[in-house]
């Protein structure tokens, strides 16, 4: 899952990163409002973070209503060191899902962004199934069949896109915009090559049918289509 993270200060910017990064999500960093606005109209992204107070042209909030006049539903989680009342509901009449105030403990933060990730339009809840293969949002385990897989956590964060939008096709651009960040180093084949990689995990050793199949010019689909 593919986060945008808008913070001003490079050291809370760099230590939130670090974490989310280790919790196999792709984070993108802007450190300016305008940035963080570009980056937000222009590519999809799974969940906002947004600190509250930025220098430039837009702030969190600025950042969040235009993202929520351009029709996108992304969660977003607002950052702030302001604590009144007034301020929580003007974030959240703004069109913010969440407000966690600073300091906080990372620990809450990855909590409130799970919260999040587990409401999105089509509530899919902390364990997503398809067919024999399950896999824990929260404890990062993935069974087939009752039997462990081990992934790296690249394919970890494919595997449950994938299964987030389990029986529909997703391109190889979709996959790349929701996996990797801005920085990583992508080739025109690197889809390709993960889902290779996720096959022979989550298909070859096991006996039951394939569940990732290629959709012809089209990209790829985990489950059967309704």
């Amino acid at each position: 899952m593919r986060i945008l993270l808008v913070e001003d200060d490079v050291k809370i910017a760099n230590a939130i990163k670090k974490g989310l990064v280790q919790e196999s999500y792709a984070v993108d960093v802007a450190y300016a409002g305008t940035d963080g606005l570009d980056y937000a109209l222009t590519s999809d992204y799974d969940l906002l973070i947004l600190d509250r107070m930025l220098p430039g042209v837009a702030d969190g909030m600025e950042i969040c209503k235009a993202v929520r006049d351009h029709g996108k539903k992304t969660p977003v989680l607002v950052l702030t060191a302001k604590d009144q009342v007034d301020d929580k509901v003007f974030g959240l009449n703004s069109g913010a899902d969440d407000y966690l105030i600073k300091p906080f403990d990372f620990s809450e933060l990855l909590a409130r962004i799970k919260a999040l990730l587990r409401r999105p339009e089509n509530h899919i809840g902390t364990v997503l199934k398809v067919a024999d293969l399950s896999l824990n949002t929260i404890t990062k385990k993935v069974e087939r069949d009752g039997k462990e897989i081990v992934l790296s956590s690249t394919e970890f964060s494919l595997l449950e896109y994938l299964m987030r939008n389990q029986k529909q096709t997703v391109s190889k651009d979709a996959i790349i915009e929701h996996v990797w960040d801005f920085d990583a180093d992508i080739l025109p084949n690197t889809a390709e090559v993960y889902i290779g990689y996720l096959r022979n995990k989550v298909d070859k050793p096991f006996k039951g049918p394939a569940l990732i199949k290629t959709i012809r010019g089209f990209g790829y689909r985990l489950g059967d289509s309704e």
